[in-house]
């Protein structure tokens, strides 16, 4: 007869918490039988598609991908593989950059420079930003050619001197947020026909200065966000997008 474990036991030999279990029963990659009384019971299935769950996790595999991996036994593995290890890439320069910082902060130190948190922090604070220019220019390089960008690059002369690109940014950010926040939303309601007018005026700079082959060369951009989006931190989501695209349909 096969051996039914509590989730008492599960828990004690494992190591995986009664709420990890729970967690997991909920997002439906493991589902314990019941007993009379209520009580979860895992069989040898479970407990397998449990050690199959924590080792993959261990690889770095997203909850998401692994219930996919685990709910086709013909999965493409060599995409999911493909994904991580471009993830691992990415963290990898990520750490390689972080450390390169603080080497040479330390050195710094070491030859008596009166280096204070506030300083540490500003030297991060720019060092975060050199490697997220680096990493918005890779995905517009992707997307654009050299004469493309040249032609942005002149375009964007034409913005008023008082042009602040961080203020911008983080507009763009907080705007994203609210959108975010007050999704799902019908986009036909005054609601939405609010935030997509805020939308517009936030984007009128822009529209003043850009020419129809570079606003729908943007759009074309944002459309493909599923490909890019993992890589760099966009002001706003593909859902937030997919929804001003309605919006802006409704709207005529």
């Amino acid at each position: 007869m096969e051996p039914i474990l509590d989730i008492a036991t599960v828990v004690r030999s494992t190591g995986v918490t009664s709420r990890a279990l729970r967690f997991y029963e909920a997002r439906g990659l493991i589902r314990p039988l019941r007993t009379a009384s209520g009580r979860r019971a895992y069989g040898s299935g479970e407990l397998a598609r449990l050690d199959a769950i924590l080792t993959l996790k261990r690889a770095g595999f997203s909850l998401s991908a692994i219930a996919a991996m685990l709910a086709d036994r013909k999965a493409d593995l060599g995409n999911q593989v493909a994904a991580r290890l471009a993830e691992l890439e990415i963290r990898a320069a990520e750490i390689a950059e972080t450390r390169l910082l603080l080497q040479t902060t330390l050195s710094r130190i070491d030859r008596g420079e009166p280096i204070d948190v506030a300083t540490l922090c500003s030297l991060i604070r720019c060092g975060d930003e050199t490697m997220s220019e680096e990493k918005w220019q890779a995905v517009v390089d992707r997307y654009y050619g050299p004469g493309e960008q040249q032609h942005w690059s002149d375009r964007k002369a034409l913005l008023p001197a008082d042009f602040d690109p961080k203020a911008y940014a983080e507009a763009w950010k907080d705007l994203g947020a609210r959108i975010e926040a007050a999704l799902p939303l019908d986009p036909a309601s005054p609601r939405a026909q609010a935030y997509l007018a805020e939308w517009r005026a936030l984007l009128e700079p822009f529209t003043r200065v850009a020419s129809p082959e570079m606003m729908a060369g943007a759009s074309r951009l944002y459309d493909r966000m599923d490909e890019w989006q993992s890589e760099v931190e966009a002001p706003f989501s593909s859902r937030v997008w997919a929804f001003v695209q309605a919006a802006s349909a409704t709207a005529g």
